[in-house]
């Protein structure tokens, strides 16, 4: 009866994962679909606790140990969900992640220090040494490179790469393959502390994989790192014969391997290219500039105020200059006061805008702003072009036209907003620097775009202030 009761927990949990996976596909659900996928977790935990039995029939016992890391973990977990701010949602979700994948590597470490005690028995381990280091070679790479990926986007750690860096990582990865493979068919105890040798070399490998990735890829890695991760955690699952970690390994993997192909596909560009091209890195300290040699124009915020409130229609863009300046809430209250007035105001989304898949939904979320104005770069594209007022908040390279008309740029091919068809294009940044990608952007220098500088906050206050006045 127990272990019918403990399946039912796991058939529950692995279907409350699918639907919640399935939820998180439309912002409006998310939050619901995170919290059942999270019940049913809590569901498959409980009765993993209290009604597994090993082979030998004994149950858990060791609860002080078990609960004490739940209380730890919860606690931590809480807090810092609670406290982080939106412009460090990516390093948390990197944190996270990599936590995901030190969990995974920790079980292949666990479950190969029992191997020993298996070699004199003669039990065949081939299927089991695969797992095993499947899970710590895929679980390292993971919680490494998603601990480069944390500082990188904290600012901590900078972009590193040197000739033939690739090819070392290519050399590195195929020894460890080859080691691996040695030990499924020729472990023995005197070898067996090559599987360490390994665990260095992933742990390496996932620091020196990450190291020269540029921030503009950084969306692309985190999915990457989360696929990782999913699968990692399904390798456990084969290991302990857990069907709901098996479920939800696979699931997280699925989906972060699809949702890396779209992010490719937003940029225009294959995997390949992004791991081995580093493309928004520093390319060794240097940045690229267009030979554009254009002037700009800045407007006033009682001009931008005047041009917003008596248009039709406005196409909010919001990108990582957003985040940084905390503003999506003011920014929703913008967008209330135009309402008022009679103006249509939507939101044009980029996939890779901010720094990882999904930022300004979420950011914008935070600020209650109706699901229905967030436009994807599809939709908002074919508006733009009846569109009289386009406001640009920190966002640069998902909406530089040198990705359509430059064969030279690094991010030529790159789908972008295509905001320099709207009548009128305002665009707030701090200062004329580039972009995360580390290029000029042409659309600053065109005649229908005018420069609003200042923290997009200030700024969008401002504006508040002066169309209030109105």
């Amino acid at each position: 009866m127990e272990l019918n009761i403990l399946t039912i927990c796991y058939l529950i949990g692995s279907i409350t994962f699918i639907l919640g996976l399935k939820m998180l596909s439309n912002p409006a659900t998310a939050r619901k679909g995170n919290l059942i996928a999270a019940g049913g977790m809590a569901i498959a935990i409980a009765g993993t606790i209290f009604l597994y039995k090993g082979p030998d029939g004994e149950g858990l016992h060791n609860y002080a140990w078990i609960f004490g890391g739940l209380a730890i973990g919860t606690i931590v977990g809480f807090l810092a969900a609670k406290k982080v701010k939106m412009t460090a949602m990516p390093e948390m979700v990197s944190l996270f992640n990599g936590m995901g994948g030190a969990c995974a590597g920790l079980i292949s470490i666990i479950e190969f220090g029992r191997v020993s005690s298996d070699l004199a028995s003669g039990i065949s381990l081939h299927g089991k040494l695969i797992t095993i280091f499947l899970g710590v070679i895929i679980g390292s790479v993971s919680f490494a490179g998603s601990i480069i990926a944390w500082g990188k986007l904290n600012g901590r750690v900078k972009d590193f790469s040197f000739g033939g860096q690739q090819i070392l990582n290519t050399i590195m990865l195929f020894i460890m393959v080859c080691i691996a493979g040695y030990l499924v068919f020729n472990i023995t105890p005197s070898n067996a502390y090559l599987f360490y040798v390994i665990l260095a070399g992933a742990l390496v490998y996932g620091i020196m994989f990450v190291l020269p990735i540029g921030g503009a890829d950084m969306p692309v890695v985190i999915s990457l790192l989360n696929s990782f991760t999913g699968v990692a955690a399904a390798c456990g699952g084969f290991l302990y014969g857990n069907k709901v970690m098996l479920t939800g390994g696979i699931l997280v993997g699925a989906a972060g391997t699809l949702l890396t192909i779209l992010m490719c596909k937003a940029m225009n560009r294959s995997l390949l290219n992004v791991l081995v091209g580093s493309f928004g890195g520093n390319k060794g300290g240097t940045v690229q500039q267009s030979a554009s040699g254009g002037t700009y124009k800045e407007i006033s915020v009682s001009d931008s105020a005047m041009v917003m409130a008596y248009a039709n229609r406005v196409a909010i863009v919001p990108g990582y200059g957003l985040a940084v300046a905390q503003a999506q809430h003011v920014c929703h209250e913008l967008e209330k006061l135009l309402d008022e007035k009679g103006v249509e105001v939507i939101y044009a989304i980029h996939p890779v805008a901010g720094r990882m898949p999904g930022h300004m939904n979420v950011l914008l979320a935070e600020a209650d702003v109706s699901y229905d104005k967030l436009l994807e770069m599809e939709d908002a594209n074919d508006l733009f072009k009846t569109t009289d007022v386009v406001l640009i908040l920190g966002a640069n390279d998902v909406v530089n036209p040198a990705a359509k008309n430059d064969p030279a740029s690094p991010i030529y091919g790159m789908p972008i907003l295509e905001v320099e068809l709207a009548k009128n294009v305002i665009v707030n940044k701090r200062s004329m620097k580039p972009g995360y990608a580390g290029i000029e952007n042409a659309l600053f220098f065109q005649p229908k775009t005018s420069m609003l500088f200042g923290d997009a906050k200030s700024v969008l206050q401002q504006l508040v202030s002066e169309i209030k006045s109105l």
